[in-house]
């Protein structure tokens, strides 16, 4: 016989999207049960590189960076080629800010530090402490009184009542089974894939041999318990490495951008490929398809200076201290460590330079440092360097459909009554590429969207 709990809200998955939906339906007053499949909460979120995405914040306006919502939605749908829900963008961009102003009152630390990265056309990368953000709403969730966290609990299937509202879950808890029924319904924040193979072939066989980066339990848990009662599916054919990912490198995961700095990034065979603006999702695509799936970002000494060690994904001094960078004194030196074709190289950089120099746009197009902000920076003075690229799956960023109140929609367009979905196990919002802190915003923001849908029913 199965052990049995009751609550009013079951939700699933102890990372970002988890906890922010387990302390939104908590302040407003509903008892909540988290389960959390693995022995430590965190997950993918706690894995990241600590990027928000957010528009008009105070960290903004301090420094002059003139951001809204609506250029925030803007970015978003630009950046998705097209490919993304609409009405999702809108939830999020509607909601972002209100959000940004809940972590900071729940002691949610960010970095007075604001850059741009992919897919922003302004500065608006908020940077914090990713395990200590969802620790902090895991200890904010638990001092409510109201939340409940069972770890080592892996839910199984979903459980539906006679007239086919889902009413909880059955799961196994060290090795015992265990069934939980929730008056208010199921939020599925379960993460994505990242760790199961044969998902990843099923969808995106372009990185069957990448390398994949995320939490644990990250196995496709909740995509297919939704799948099971016919849930709809978002953004699969999308799922992209994240271009950067030093491929010899096991102690820090999350990619470096210096791409986004400023520098170019050349295959094997010492030419550029790729308009280097782009989305690092679109870069790890191009990326993956030269030779080996390995190439390198160039840069110079002003672009090594222009990184900061506070934003991990342009801690350039750092890795620099770590001996990921390949150092040379001149760009001929550097082809030779890299055992580059030295005059392809050369050539290639100094068409790269030439065309800055006459104000002209460089081979592929590129006209910004990144999407549509900052000025190119020739590379040219010593010394040079080099960092080995190549493509990781952080994150599937694909999933369940869901609509702007995350309520999870079935083949035929109808709301699954009683299950929500929240986090990476979304698809919709990211469309064909990807920006930089949208990821770890919607867990945030849609977390926080589930509970109030819940709360409502």
């Amino acid at each position: 016989m199965s052990e049995i709990l009751n609550t009013q809200l079951l939700v699933i998955g102890g990372g970002l999207a988890g906890f922010a939906a387990a302390l939104s339906a908590a302040e407003a007053g509903i008892d909540v049960l988290l389960l959390e499949k693995t022995a430590a909460t965190g997950g993918s979120s706690a894995m990241s590189g600590g990027c928000l995405a957010f528009a008009g914040t105070d960290l903004q306006v301090e420094r002059s960076i003139e951001d809204s919502s609506e250029l925030l939605y803007r970015d978003l749908v630009e950046v998705g080629k097209g490919e993304c829900d609409e009405a999702l963008v809108r939830a999020y961009a509607d909601n972002q800010l209100a959000t940004y102003e809940w972590l900071k009152a729940h002691g949610v630390a960010f970095q007075p530090v604001i850059e741009a990265a992919s897919g922003q056309s302004v500065p608006r990368v908020h940077n914090v402490d990713p395990a200590d953000m969802v620790r902090q709403l895991e200890l904010a969730a638990l001092n409510t009184g109201k939340v409940e966290v069972l770890r080592n609990t892996r839910a199984r299937r979903l459980l539906r009542s006679a007239g086919g509202r889902v009413i909880g879950a059955s799961a196994e808890r060290d090795g015992q089974p265990l069934e939980i029924r929730a008056a208010r319904g199921v939020i599925l924040a379960c993460g994505g894939f990242v760790h199961d193979r044969e998902l990843i072939h099923r969808f995106a066989p372009l990185y069957d041999n990448a390398v994949f980066i995320g939490g644990e339990g990250n196995e496709g848990d909740g995509l297919r318990m939704a799948w099971a009662l016919g849930a709809d599916l978002r953004d699969m054919v999308h799922i992209k490495g994240t271009f950067g990912k030093h491929p010899m490198d096991e102690n820090n995961h999350h990619a470096c951008l210096a791409v986004y700095k400023g520098a170019i990034a050349v295959n094997q065979e010492g030419r550029r490929y790729v308009d280097e603006s782009l989305s690092y999702k679109l870069l790890g695509d191009a990326c993956m398809q030269q030779s080996y799936g390995v190439t390198y970002q160039i840069l110079d000494r002003d672009i090594m200076e222009s990184g900061d060690d506070r934003v991990r994904i342009l801690d350039f001094e750092r890795r620099l201290e770590e001996g990921l960078f390949v150092e040379a004194d001149s760009l001929e030196q550097l082809a030779k460590l890299l055992e580059l074709p030295v005059e392809d190289f050369l050539a290639e950089v100094a068409a790269y330079n030439a065309a800055l120099s006459a104000g002209e746009t460089p081979e592929f197009g590129r006209r910004h440092l990144v999407h549509q902000h900052g000025a190119l920076r020739s590379i040219a003075r010593p010394p040079f360097y080099a960092y080995p690229s190549t493509a990781a799956v952080f994150g599937t960023y694909c999933g369940v459909k869901v609509d702007a109140q995350m309520r999870v929609h079935d083949v035929f367009g109808a709301p699954i009554d009683g299950l929500l979905a929240a986090g990476e196990m979304v698809g919709g919002l990211h469309g064909a590429a990807y920006m930089t802190g949208s990821a770890l915003g919607k867990a945030a923001i849609f977390g926080r969207l589930a509970a109030a849908t819940a709360c409502q029913s």
